[in-house]
């Protein structure tokens, strides 16, 4: 991904890694557009950030998405980038509420669906463009779940795939496909426990590795900070040390 020069969309944009990336790239001489539900979280960045712009989006509707996707190419027809970023994170207690599937289904509907919906709105117009991205934003939780939050982890597994067999697709066209997984990170996706946390990767370090990764490493197709290494390759290191790897860390998580 080039670092500078994009018009770039990021959904989920007003809060998190959404806003941190967005100012990151923003600062680089990027035009950012964010996008959210919350017309408040939206509006609190752009006053931070002159110069940026806004979209509202509920990207767990699918008609909406092919609303905001023909708005965002008319206001904006440099449009070249995308950051598919939105997204939610829950626990589920299968065991003593194994009949409640709403955490379930909207956490597939955000997740999952809403990144492939708005990747197939945008997709003729990036094609179109001399040099286009499209940037997924998983998890090291797709390599290595945590067991209390199983969707999640699951549809984060999912868009890994999905991911892979885009870029394949697209191999021979000038759009890039490339994925962002991040490790635990100090944000709120988790309540405001998660944002003090001290075995998280404060937010700020976070942005600053994922930002040099982007202007020195201009092929990667992942962008792995060196925190999210240990989940990333855990089951390529051997099933008996994966087993070992999966009690260790997800006792560890359940522990606090």
């Amino acid at each position: 991904m080039q670092p500078t020069g994009n018009t770039i969309l990021i959904t989920g944009g007003g809060s998190g890694i959404g806003r941190a990336l967005a100012e990151a790239l923003h600062k680089l001489g990027n035009h950012v557009i964010i996008s959210g539900r919350r017309r408040h979280a939206l509006d609190a960045t752009l006053a931070a950030n002159p110069g940026m712009s806004a979209l509202t989006l509920d990207i767990t509707d699918a008609a909406s998405i092919q609303s905001f996707a023909a708005e965002a190419i008319a206001q904006f027809p440099a449009l070249n980038a995308v950051v598919l970023n939105a997204g939610i994170m829950a626990p589920e207690d299968l065991l003593h509420h194994p009949e409640d599937l709403t955490t379930a289904e909207n956490t597939i509907t955000t997740n999952l669906l809403g990144p492939i919906r708005l990747t197939s709105a945008l997709l003729p117009h990036l094609l179109q463009q001399p040099k286009a991205t499209i940037m997924t934003v998983t998890s090291g939780l797709a390599f290595i779940p945590l067991a209390l939050t199983p969707t999640y982890c699951a549809t984060k597994a999912a868009i890994h795939s999905w991911t892979q067999s885009v870029r394949y697709q697209l191999r021979d066209t000038s759009v890039e496909v490339l994925e962002l997984a991040p490790p635990y990170v100090q944000t709120e996706l988790m309540g405001s426990q998660q944002a003090a946390d001290p075995r998280a990767m404060p937010l700020a370090d976070f942005i600053n590795e994922v930002v040099n990764i982007i202007q020195t490493q201009p092929n990667a197709t992942e962008i792995l900070v060196e925190r999210v290494k240990p989940l990333r390759y855990a089951e390529q290191n051997g099933a008996e040390n994966y087993t070992a790897f999966f009690k260790q860390f997800n006792d560890a998580m359940s522990s606090h």
